[in-house]
């Protein structure tokens, strides 16, 4: 993936100094009154087993060419992603006539409404149709089921150009299917019958308070008795997938306490814990400043493999509260959503967020620290197998992660993706290392949450940040060259992945021929023989990816291609396993029959050192730093969950 090449100085010091430029300022509290404008939003949710959700608007609007804009760049998607496509059946209005109207022909989020004389607000209807258990997207993925549904307002909005989305206050209602139930952090005025009526809020808020709905709702306090109050709220496709375990519910009691204790304060009203159990939604994460999108398999709470493969997915998405939400890049911090984002802070935003999202999983007990070291293996040897890196350096993948999100995973390895997230807490995990190093003990990362996340108890807010801020905080911390740490690890290409975090901490990877116990529970969906030939397998035998100058790639093997045979019998997950292990004591190749768009071919592999799985295992002689940053703070650990009859 990488090509050496000379990285001049006056380079690093103009990208550098790009950090520290400041982006448009954002709202700075949640605002409920005081707005330039109010609109009025009504949305019939009624027929979302149909995927289909009618909305209504009325807009204050001056007469003459008025213009409205369509939310493009919706934030924590990192990019353009509003998905205006899926909207149908616009119309505009004005005392019951409709209005003629067109779109920008230059930016196709834009629409112009020739408002008469005289009219001062006009109505604008339009359908917004959900997709097709589609697997990526974000909030434009799949949301929708026969029993549930999760409802992003982005999905309706207009607002007029040149307003900033804390200017326009926005009155909603919403209609729920009969017999469902809804959960979401928006203040709810009134509520009768399936119908509920939301406080007047900001625009920036109501996009950031999307609603989860469903005929399957659970809601569970979380720390019950204590304030701000925190909840759990799930739906499911079936009631079975509810069930929620003692030692469950634990972890996540203490994610929440043990998330106080790292932050010191709280920035928001009330939490919401959204989670969408469903096989039939695009799976992902969204943050949201007070509560979090989280969508996963309906097995997620009943089966144990499912429980500990999503373990870091609601600590991440709740540390960003405060990471992303509170405290935010000043480039991401825009004043409405047709600004454009800038993503070069994101190895902050998304990878330190990765850091602290994996500490809370293990302080918490979502993990055992047995699994939680393996998939930080995991991690470590993912972002050792990237030849990409040789030519861009990470802050790249994060300005361009407006392209990387929809790239796929074929030729990822020599592409690079958004590695701004794992490789970020890895980094990150140097920090800490070297915080707690230089101060014999006496500072750590939690000490930086406190100082850069913490402060006093407030509402919603954001505090923006630029490059030098982070070099600051560290630096009253511990007195260090931390500038030169994080430009040599974020904006210059390294031929290896950043270890030095786990060796500070007492740890080292290496590789065995005992499987990785994240890895083995996923092995339904493929076969990593990465450290290996050099290759990700889907479990039917299709190359995902090849590692650009691994064994396989070196003989002609790439993405999108499929193993047919290993010497001479049908493909499975098993029998490559087993020729590994064979070729490894007789030292005999192994052929493999290939398939390439209808072509076939055998293929001899001169591969001869078995099968390998990354481990961490402690370096004799030193201080287990790794161990104390995972100890809980203020909770006891759960026992570990071991699925549901």
């Amino acid at each position: 993936m990488r090509k050496l090449f000379f990285v001049l100085s006056a380079v690093l010091l103009s990208l550098a100094a790009a950090y520290s430029q400041s982006g448009p300022a954002p709202y700075s509290t949640i605002k409920t009154t005081g707005f330039a404008l109010t609109e009025t939003l009504t949305v019939d949710a009624s027929e979302a087993p149909r995927k289909v959700f009618h909305a209504r608007l009325t807009i204050p609007a001056t007469a003459g060419d008025f213009v409205l804009l369509y939310p493009k760049w919706i934030p924590g998607e990192h990019g353009p992603t509003g998905p205006l496509v899926d909207t149908a059946g616009l119309f505009f209005r004005a005392n019951g006539q409709p209005l003629s109207w067109h779109r920008d022909p230059l930016d196709m989020y834009t629409f112009h409404v020739d408002v008469p004389k005289g009219v001062t607000t006009i109505e604008a209807s339009l359908d917004y149709m959900d997709a097709m258990e589609s697997p990526g997207g974000f909030s434009a993925g799949s949301s929708a089921t026969e029993k549930l549904a999760v409802l992003s307002w982005n999905w309706f909005a207009l607002y007029p150009k040149g307003r900033g989305s804390d200017e326009v206050g926005v009155k909603a209602t919403l209609r729920l299917p009969t017999e469902w139930s809804w959960a979401s952090a928006l203040p709810k005025e009134s509520e009768s019958a399936a119908t509920i009526s939301y406080a007047t809020a900001s625009l920036t808020t109501l996009v950031d308070s999307p609603v989860l709905m469903g005929q399957y709702l659970k809601k569970v306090p979380l720390q019950a008795g204590q304030t701000p109050e925190h909840e759990l709220d799930i739906a499911a496709d079936s009631a079975a997938a509810l069930r929620l375990a003692a030692p469950q519910e634990k972890a996540f009691q203490n994610l929440v306490a043990e998330a106080g204790a790292l932050y010191g304060a709280r920035h928001y009203r009330d939490y919401h814990f959204l989670l969408t159990l469903s096989d039939h939604v695009a799976h992902f994460g969204l943050e949201h400043h007070e509560s979090n999108d989280s969508r996963t398999g309906e097995g997620y709470l009943t089966d144990a493999s499912q429980w500990t493969l999503g373990a870091g997915l609601l600590p991440h998405e709740y540390t960003h509260s405060w990471n992303g939400k509170y405290r935010r890049p000043a480039g991401l911090a825009t004043p409405e959503y047709a600004t454009p984002m800038k993503g070069n802070l994101l190895w902050v935003y998304e990878g330190l967020t990765e850091y602290f999202g994996f500490v809370l999983t293990a302080r918490s007990g979502l993990q055992t620290p047995e699994q939680w070291r393996e998939e930080l293996a995991e991690v470590a040897s993912g972002m050792s197998y990237r030849p990409g890196r040789n030519w861009r350096p990470l802050e790249d993948t994060a300005t361009a992660a407006q392209q990387l999100y929809g790239s796929g995973g074929a030729f990822g390895n020599y592409r690079r993706s958004t590695d701004f997230y794992e490789e970020g807490a890895l980094i990150w995990l140097e920090v800490d290392s070297l915080l707690r190093q230089k101060s014999n003990g006496t500072k750590s990362m939690d000490d930086f949450a406190h100082l850069f996340h913490g402060g006093e108890n407030t509402p919603p807010a954001v505090k923006t940040y630029t490059f030098d801020d982070v070099v600051s905080t560290l630096n009253q911390l511990v007195p260090y060259d931390w500038r030169g740490l994080l430009t040599d690890r974020v904006l210059k290409v390294a031929e290896h992945a950043p270890l030095a975090g786990l060796e500070n901490s007492g740890w080292k990877l290496v590789y065995t021929e005992k499987p990785n116990l994240i890895a083995k529970l996923d092995e339904h969906h493929g076969v990593d023989a990465i450290a290996s030939l050099g290759l990700e397998l889907s479990a039917q035998g299709y190359v995902r990816d090849a590692i650009e100058g691994g064994v396989a790639a070196r003989k002609g093997i790439g993405p999108g291609m499929k193993i047919i045979a290993v010497n001479g019998r049908r493909f499975s997950a098993e029998l490559l396993l087993n020729a590994l292990r064979e070729a490894q004591k007789s030292h005999t190749p192994i052929h493999l029959i290939v398939e390439n768009t209808e072509y076939y071919r055998t293929v001899t592999l001169d591969y001869y050192d078995g099968p390998r799985y990354p481990h961490l295992v402690r370096i004799e002689g030193q201080p287990d730093l790794l161990s104390d940053i995972l100890k809980p703070r203020v909770t006891t650990l759960p026992e570990p969950f071991k699925g549901q009859d």
